[in-house]
C-alpha cells in the first residue's frame, strides 16, 4: 500500500486533474453545455436569456461533477488501464484511490453547499447524478457484461449525463426561471444527440485493435458510421421541432450539420482511420456556441 504525506495530496491532485481532466477541454464543454441548456430553456419561454449568479453555480457543479466522474472512471477503469494504459496515474502510483476518493467526498461536500444556495431541488438533483454515477461503478463491478460490453456499457452509462442536464433545468424551474413543459424532452434530446454524436465518432474507425473499446468493433465500420451521422441529424431535428417557429435566428444552429455530413463523407470515402475527430468536436463546440447567441438574440 502506497503511503502519501498529507501536504503532497494537492499536488498529486493537481497534477491528476491536469493530466486526466484537462481544463481546457473538459471545463470548455462543461461550460458551453449549461450556457446553451439554460439558454435554449429560458429563450424558449420568450425572454432574452443573460447569465445570472445562478448560471455560474450551474456551470461549476456540472464541471465539478464531470471530475467526480471522472476520478470514479479512473477507479472502474483499473483493470483495463493495466494491461492497455500503463502510464495512468491509478496505475503508475502517481495517484492512489485512497486521494481519488477523498478528493469524491469533498467534491460532494462543496457540490452540496453551492446548490443550498440555489434550493433544495438543486442539492438533490445534483446528488442524484453522482449517486447514479456510483451506482454504476457497483454495477460495473457485478456485471461483466455491462463492464465489456460497449454498447449496453454506453446504454446504462450516458444516463448520468442525462441527469445532469435534468440538474441544469430542474434546478431553473425550481428557481421560478421557467415553467418546466414537454419541450425539456426535446431539449435534453438534443443536448444527448450532440455529445452521442461526438461519443461515437471518437469510437468509430474501420480496424480496431484486440481488446480496443470501439462501437465499430460491435456494429462495424459503416454502421457505427450511420448512427455517428444519425445522431448528429436528431440533434439538428430537435432544433427544428424547438426553433423553427422563430425564423432565420431559430435555425441558426442548424448551420453546424455542415461538420458532421463532412466527417461522414471523409471517413467513408478514407476506408481507413478513424473518424475526423475535429468534425465531431466542432459540432459540439459550434452548436452549443450558436444556441447561446441565439439565446442572448432571442427577440
Amino acid at each position: 500500500m502506497t503511503t502519501v504525506a498529507a501536504p503532497q495530496v494537492p499536488a498529486r491532485l493537481g497534477r491528476f486533474v491536469l493530466r486526466m481532466f484537462r481544463p481546457h477541454i473538459y471545463a470548455t464543454y462543461g461550460l458551453l453545455w449549461v450556457l446553451a441548456l439554460e439558454g435554449s430553456a429560458v429563450a424558449l419561454t420568450g425572454t432574452p436569456w443573460r447569465p445570472t449568479g445562478a448560471t455560474w453555480v450551474r456551470v461549476v457543479s456540472v464541471v465539478l461533477a464531470l471530475l467526480f466522474l471522472r476520478m470514479l472512471d479512473e477507479q472502474k477503469d483499473f483493470e483495463y488501464d493495466r494491461v492497455h494504459h500503463p502510464d495512468r496515474p491509478l496505475v503508475t502510483g502517481a495517484i492512489t484511490v485512497a486521494e481519488l476518493r477523498g478528493a469524491m467526498a469533498a467534491l460532494t461536500a462543496v457540490l452540496a453547499g453551492l446548490n443550498a444556495a440555489l434550493s433544495a431541488t438543486a442539492v438533490l438533483l445534483i446528488l442524484a447524478a453522482l449517486g447514479y454515477g456510483l451506482f454504476l461503478a457497483a454495477l460495473e463491478r457485478l456485471s461483466t457484461a455491462v463492464r465489456d460490453r460497449q454498447l449496453l456499457n454506453l446504454a446504462v452509462t450516458y444516463p448520468v449525463q442525462v441527469l445532469l442536464g435534468v440538474y441544469v433545468y430542474g434546478s431553473l424551474a425550481a428557481a421560478g426561471t421557467i415553467t418546466a413543459d414537454w419541450r425539456v424532452v426535446v431539449l435534453l434530446a438534443l443536448c444527448a444527440c450532440v455529445f452521442l454524436h461526438f461519443e461515437f465518432a471518437r469510437k468509430t474507425a474501420w480496424k480496431a485493435e484486440p481488446g480496443a473499446r470501439l462501437y465499430s468493433a460491435d456494429l462495424g465500420p459503416r454502421r457505427s458510421a450511420a448512427v455517428t451521422a444519425g445522431l448528429a441529424a436528431g440533434a439538428v431535428g430537435c432544433q427544428v421541432v424547438l426553433f423553427a417557429p422563430d425564423g432565420p435566428l431559430g435555425l441558426l444552429p442548424c448551420l453546424m450539420a455542415a461538420l458532421p455530413a463532412w466527417g461522414t463523407r471523409r471517413f467513408l470515402a478514407a476506408r481507413h482511420g478513424g473518424w475526423p475527430l475535429m468534425t465531431a468536436m466542432g459540432f459540439i463546440v459550434g452548436t452549443y456556441l450558436a444556441l447561446i447567441v441565439r439565446a442572448v438574440l432571442v427577440p
